[in-house]
């Protein structure tokens, strides 16, 4: 696992390093520098007699904008630094770098190829408008808020610019910890952020600003690191390689789990048949559906490999309360329970829901309706007899069972999440951009494959069938659902390789999930 940090915690690592160590935060900052410019030419290719626009702020992102120029210069580029303070407000390392800048531009081998210019008025921009790039140094990861009039306007003159864009840290106007953006931020064609990958540059609205993030070494020892407790981490395909489930040669069905799917109602059998037939295409060795006698024909037909059961109905097509009866010899056959994909929240399909839930003590897997139906009765969760609990909400799901709008827990999703996956004792998937995976120690887990095709009807129902044939074969809850939401993704990924983005269907998905797993078994992806 990559540990993640928020920007608190990477300042405090920096501070540990400069005190105990002794390696001074110049250095550190030279080492930024340095870095972003070692991306620059691998990206862009040779930066001799390119033009740049390095927008400085007043802080220690400004400073590495300063190292950057140097580099930049050094390396035969011509170099405008455009610096949006006052020399004088500027203090500590960064300061130290805006002198060395200056003795730079004192040399008339150099008068040239760099200068730095004082910001006056925005008529000023006007004479950068054939540069070829724009690089962001204004705030850093400490950023918080909504950009003010002045920097919202600097903001949308990069944005509106030609040029390439490279963004030092995180682009400005992101939030370093929650990932938000209030009002605007710099789109970046390339970010480059240093020691340590932060929460706000993986989360929230983040992704939508970042096309291409890589990550410097800045010299922070490894030790340090290991001795701060890092409770974030992006999970990687040699993560997933290392905990799949192997098969032995002399199993049999049952030997590699059985999964008990109660789902479906009338207009909603689409679902069901997702999630069923997502769970035996990952592993699972024999799948149950237990479904509404009135919508059974229907799944029958649709469904051969998974087993179809009609279970007793109400008038409008969902399961009735009287099926729990019927229900309990499934139940006990199963070693995986999944419940909720089109299951409605008819007041007896509520009842009958509430009831498996808190009478099923082994593994279950929660998902859609069968979450909304728990936001009022949350007190199943806390009494349940099952310690192995996977819930899947997507936003506003999660929004419901918390009782919170969306657009609040945006702000503070983490610390949200991980109160919630505490207090009930439970894991929980956290369906987003990225989605992420909380446990009840406070961990969370990031995920890092998927596109924005997989926002489609139903691609929840195909991860809840994926996350129980996982768990069924005998991975933990853990190892389940941050395995299964991997290789959702990575399925959504491969199909979006060969189908493009717009056309992706929850179908599509699970029809890639085979070539995922042999990705995820190899241990190696070329897309």
């Amino acid at each position: 696992m990559i540990p993640v940090l928020t920007p608190e915690e990477m300042r405090n690592l920096d501070r540990i390093t400069i005190e105990s160590i002794g390696i001074p935060g110049c250095v550190l900052m030279e080492n930024a520098g340095r870095g972003v410019v070692e991306y620059i030419n691998r990206k862009f290719g040779s930066v001799n007699f390119k033009k740049f626009l390095v927008i400085c702020g007043k802080g220690n992102n400004g400073g590495d904008g300063f190292v950057v120029a140097r580099y930049l210069c050094n390396l035969g580029a011509n170099v405008t630094v455009l610096l949006l303070t006052k020399p004088e407000d500027i203090t500590g390392d960064a300061k130290l770098n805006l002198k060395i800048l200056l003795e730079y531009i004192r040399s008339k081998k150099v008068q040239k190829k760099l200068k730095l210019i004082q910001f006056k008025d925005f008529k000023m921009l006007r004479n950068f408008k054939d540069v070829d790039f724009i690089v962001d140094a204004i705030f850093g990861t400490g950023f918080t808020g909504k950009l003010d009039e002045f920097y919202l306007k600097i903001v949308k003159w990069i944005n509106s610019h030609p040029a390439k864009t490279i963004s030092i840290d995180i682009p400005s106007g992101v939030n370093g910890t929650t990932g938000t953006v209030e009002n605007d931020a710099v789109r970046s064609d390339l970010t480059v952020t240093m020691g340590f990958k932060k929460t706000g540059l993986l989360i929230g609205k983040s992704v939508n600003y970042i096309n291409d993030l890589k990550l410097v070494d800045i010299s922070i020892p490894n030790f340090i690191a290991d001795n701060i407790k890092i409770k974030t981490y992006e999970v990687t395909l040699y993560d997933i390689h290392s905990i799949f489930p192997n098969r032995e040669k002399t199993v049999h069905k049952y030997n590699v789990g059985k999964v008990f799917v109660l789902a479906g109602s009338t207009g909603y059998t689409g679902a069901s048949a997702l999630a069923s037939q997502s769970a035996i295409r990952t592993g699972a060795g024999a799948v149950i559906l237990g479904t509404p006698e009135k919508v059974y024909p229907i799944l029958a037909r649709k469904l051969t490999e998974v087993m179809v059961f009609p279970l007793d109905s109400t008038e409008r097509g969902t399961l009735a309360g009287k099926a729990y009866e019927k229900l309990k010899k499934h139940l006990k056959w199963a070693d995986v329970l999944v419940i909720g994909p089109g299951i409605s929240t008819h007041p007896e399909t509520t009842e009958l829901v509430l009831n498996v839930i808190y009478e099923f003590d082994k593994k279950i897997v929660i998902d859609a309706d069968a979450i909304t139906i728990l936001a009022n009765q949350l007190k199943i969760l806390k009494n349940r007899k099952s310690n192995q609990l996977i819930i899947t909400p997507h936003m506003g799901e999660f929004s419901r069972l918390v009782k919170s709008p969306v657009e609040e827990i945006e702000k503070n999703k983490m610390d949200i999440s991980r109160k919630f996956a505490k207090e009930f004792n439970l894991i929980l998937v956290l369906k987003n951009a990225p989605s992420i995976t909380v446990i009840p120690d406070g961990n969370v887990y990031i995920n890092s494959t998927g596109n924005p095709g997989m926002a489609t009807a139903g691609s929840g129902d195909v991860l809840s069938g994926i996350i129980s044939g996982l768990f069924a074969q005998g991975l933990n809850a853990k190892e389940a659902a941050i395995t299964g939401v991997y290789l959702h993704g990575l399925a959504g990924d491969i199909a979006k390789n060969i189908l493009g983005t717009k056309s992706l269907t929850a179908t599509d998905i699970q029809k890639f999930i085979p070539n995922a797993i042999k990705v995820i078994e190899k241990g190696e992806y070329n897309c």
